[in-house]
């Protein structure tokens, strides 16, 4: 009994701590061309890990869709392929077949109609259909079947999903910084635009934070006096619907195909092609305008990252204006 508790009573040894090393990005994941598609923790828990091992606490701090645009920048394709959700080979062959699984209906229809006109030729049966014979009750019900298979078919020919490709923008490349900010602030939005530009469809960015346009950055509607970029009117813009509607609910706002909402008409500083835009508050006193080339083109990943990179730049801006 006491040898037990002077054993349970023994300190235990205090584990040497070394200083964390720089981060190691250069190691490669453990997700190959040949690896099977994993789920967006099992990836990011990886990375962590790894920091762990190395010592290191680059993983700290930082929430996973943010390790994860770090991930595909350091290892491309890599972090690409471990991302990519899992595709069935049926699928697979459909997509690549499209022409052939429409007109299967057409095929099935044609070839059901051969044989019912075949059968009543070989087994005898007289061309005329009779009421009382249940076998001309039979083929009556199988050709109105064929018809509909081929009708199905027809359709199905007929109407194809229209294929969403970027567009090239209409307008003028552009940079202006607004009055007012600081070297750190800029800094802070031309890291943003960079990262927009990398890895989401993002070809306009239009920053307003304190009644002023503090940036406008990217491909810029020409104006019909000069031919120079645009100039967004701040003062207009925040009394527009747009700007009103989104500081209110203080949620972004995705307008996936801009060219079917009315307000575009608001925005005459971006491209007339624009094809879709994301309204997203910098905290309580701006907002950021991100044009995209791609209908559909931000995904619910690229909307999360802006929400982050909006509060990144909100508590940038406000040391920046009220120093």
């Amino acid at each position: 009994m006491e040898l037990s508790r002077s054993i349970i009573s023994a300190p235990l040894p205090q584990p040497t701590l070394r200083p964390a090393p720089a981060p190691r990005l250069d190691r490669r994941l453990p997700f190959g061309a040949f690896s099977p598609p994993q789920p967006l923790s099992n990836v990011v828990g990886v990375f962590r890990c790894i920091c762990l091992i190395d010592g290191s606490n680059y993983g700290d701090g930082f929430s996973d869709l943010v390790l994860v645009r770090l991930l595909q920048r350091e290892h491309g394709c890599c972090i690409s392929r471990a991302l990519r959700p899992r595709q069935d080979w049926v699928e697979g062959w459909v997509r690549s077949n499209d022409t052939l699984v429409r007109s299967v209906p057409i095929l099935a229809g044609g070839a059901s109609l051969v044989a019912v006109l075949l059968n009543r030729a070989v087994s005898g049966i007289a061309a005329v259909a009779d009421a009382s014979s249940s076998q001309s009750r039979a083929d009556i019900l199988t050709l109105a079947l064929s018809v509909t298979d081929i009708l199905a078919g027809l359709v199905w020919l007929s109407i194809r999903p229209k294929s969403i490709s970027p567009v090239v923008p209409r307008g003028i490349e552009c940079k202006r910084v607004g009055p007012g900010v600081s070297n750190s602030a800029l800094h802070e939005l031309l890291w943003a635009w960079n990262s927009l530009t990398t890895a989401t469809c993002c070809k306009s960015l239009v920053a307003v934070y304190g009644g002023n346009c503090v940036l406008q950055i990217g491909v810029a509607a020409g104006s019909p006096e000069d031919g120079n970029a645009l100039t967004v009117d701040a003062q207009k813009f925040i009394q527009g619907s747009l700007y009103k509607s989104a500081m209110e609910s203080k949620k972004q706002s995705y307008l996936a195909n801009l060219a079917l909402y009315p307000g575009r008409s608001e925005l005459p500083f971006l491209p007339a092609n624009t094809q879709a835009l994301i309204l997203q508050p910098i905290g309580d006193k701006g907002i950021a305008v991100v044009g995209g080339d791609t209908i559909r083109g931000f995904t619910s990943i690229d909307q999360a990252w802006i929400a982050m990179i909006a509060d990144k730049l909100d508590a940038t801006l406000s040391k920046s204006f009220n120093s």
